[in-house]
Parts: structure tokens; sequence; C-alpha cells
């Protein structure tokens, strides 16, 4: 059965709990005299993905420890639903989480791996073998974890996260190791679960490789925020329309009667004309006769975006 199949056939039981916010409130971590996490402050929605972005240390994981209660915050609080994690009942069915592709027994079987974290979070077994056929692991259910690849192993770690089918899953870093596929599978699975109104919030330090699946992006460096906002905020700020002509003084005339229209100068003699699409700059460059060499619509990498946005801060 293929990938698509699989998220098909095998849909999450609709018997868990519906999506609850996550909040973030001026979250502040030290280790020792090192200061990990700085007054961090952001929501996330149930129903949509959020990608919590930033270089490598970063302070991503920090923040989600503390949203999981594997570690303190110094002030402020990380709290799923308004409670914090040690003030749900049970844990399992609120919240799934994938931190680390680790922690598995070499010796034990992916099956058993699962039906044992499901017995002590008292979920039914059975679920063990519908989370295992959901991540595409049916086929390798009796091998040993110790010969899995580190990609396997993301599958089966978020296998694990969603035996008790909660509302909200917290995946740190959930693409590393997967091969082209599995991250197109990947994206679709979480963009399945969102759309059965649940809260996903998957950290990345590379925006490309969550551009194509997030509805909203919280975007750190230093351990400050930077940026919380729909993802559609840094993408119009990013497109345009690229031109490139010997009369650009005309052209730039020519488009002043429109409002909100800016003409960009790019340093290869090209311009970037914002809020206006290419028919109508080309219907401009017409009208006023103005030759062009060059008219095509351009989005800019937004790669770049997320470099300047945190100064291209690194660990």
């Amino acid at each position: 059965m293929t990938h698509a199949a699989q998220l098909t056939a095998g849909a999450v039981a609709s018997g868990g709990s519906l999506g609850q916010p996550v909040e973030v409130v001026g979250l502040t971590k030290m280790f020792g005299s090192v200061l990990a996490v700085d007054d961090l402050s952001f929501t996330v929605a149930p129903g949509r993905v959020t990608g919590f972005l930033g270089p490598n240390g970063a302070g991503k994981t920090t923040t989600l420890r503390c949203l999981l209660g594997l570690v303190a915050p110094t002030p402020g609080s990380a709290t799923i639903g308004g409670k914090r994690y040690d003030q749900i009942g049970t844990p399992i069915r609120t919240v799934g989480s994938a931190l680390e592709a680790t922690g598995f027994h070499p010796g034990r079987s992916a099956i058993n791996h699962l039906r044992i974290v499901a017995r002590s979070g008292g979920v039914d077994e059975r679920r063990a073998d519908v989370t295992l056929s959901l991540v595409g692991l049916t086929d390798s259910a009796g091998r040993s974890v110790g010969g899995f690849s580190l990609g396997m192993r993301q599958r089966l770690q978020l296998a694990a996260a969603l035996l008790g089918d909660p509302g909200v899953l917290v995946l740190d870093e959930p693409a590393n190791g997967l091969d082209p596929e599995g991250i197109a599978w990947l994206r679709s699975f979480l963009r399945h679960l969102a759309g059965e109104g649940r809260t996903v919030l998957v950290s990345s330090h590379v925006l490309s490789e969550v551009e194509q699946t997030v509805d909203d992006v919280v975007i750190i460096a230093r351990g400050h925020l930077v940026r919380a906002c729909p993802l559609t905020e840094l993408t119009e700020a990013t497109h345009g329309v690229v031109v490139r002509t010997p009369q650009l003084a005309e052209l730039t005339a020519a488009l002043a009667a429109a409002p909100g229209v800016t003409v960009v100068p790019q340093a290869d003699g090209s311009v970037v004309v914002r809020g206006a699409d290419a028919a109508a700059v080309g219907r401009a460059a017409l009208t006023a006769q103005v030759e062009l060499h060059e008219l095509r619509a351009a989005t800019s990498d937004l790669e770049q975006v997320f470099l300047s946005l945190t100064g291209g801060a690194t660990s």
C-alpha cells in the first residue's frame, strides 16, 4: 500500500480529544549562566500547522521541553489548553510528542515498543497496529529497532506520539533522516491531522523544509521571538514582478499613478515591482510605449527571508 493510501485508509481514530491552544507566556530558561530562552511568548492555534523555526541553538528544543514538563521554566509558563503538562490527567490522550528519534531498545521490535508505550499510558494495545500502519511501518513491525534507519525511527516516534489519538502534536525536527518521498508523506500527514482540528507544532531550522506545510510561523533567534504570524504574511512580502527595461524612468512614471505600487531597483539592473501583477505592469508599459526586455512574476527565496529575520544567527 502506498503512503497516500495508508493516510486515507488508516485515518486517525475520531475518538481523540479536539485540538487545544498551546500558549507560551514570558518563558525564560537559564542553564547556569547560559540564557537559552529569553522572555518568549506565542500562541499555537488548533486546526493549523505551526512551524517553530530558528537556527540551531535558538532555543527551540528547550522551549518544547518546557512545554512537555521535561525542564522547568526559570520564570514564565508553557501550557496546553491552559494547563501545565503535569496538570493534564491523561497526557498521552491530550498531547503526543516526538523530540528525539532515540530511547528505543535496539533489540525490541517496533510493534512491541509501541505496545509497551500504549500499556504504560493506559491505551488499548491494538492502537499500536493502527499507528504503525499510519506511518507506513506495518511491513517492519517485527523488525528490531536497532536495525532501523534514522528515517524509520522518526516514523516510529510519530507512531508513538499518535497512540493516544491526541488533539495536540509537538514534533521536534520530524523530517530529519527522511528521504524526499518521506518528507512529502510527512507534509500530507501533518496537513491531514490539522484538518481534523488538531493542534500541530513542528520545529525546524530550515524554513524551506516546512514552507509547503505550515499555516503559521513562530521564528526565534538566540532565545528571543523574532516573528509570529501567518506564513502568508511572509510570502506576500516576497512576491513581486521582475522587470528589465531601458526606459526605467518612463515605466516608473507610468506606474506611479497606481495606488500601493512600488518600484525597487535591483543590483543586476532589473527592478522589482510590488503591488501589481505582471499583467498590470505589462498594460502600463504598453500604454506608455515602454520597451520591456524582461517581465515575469517572481517569488524571493523564503530561506533568505528567514536568514534576514534571524540575522543569520547560528548556534
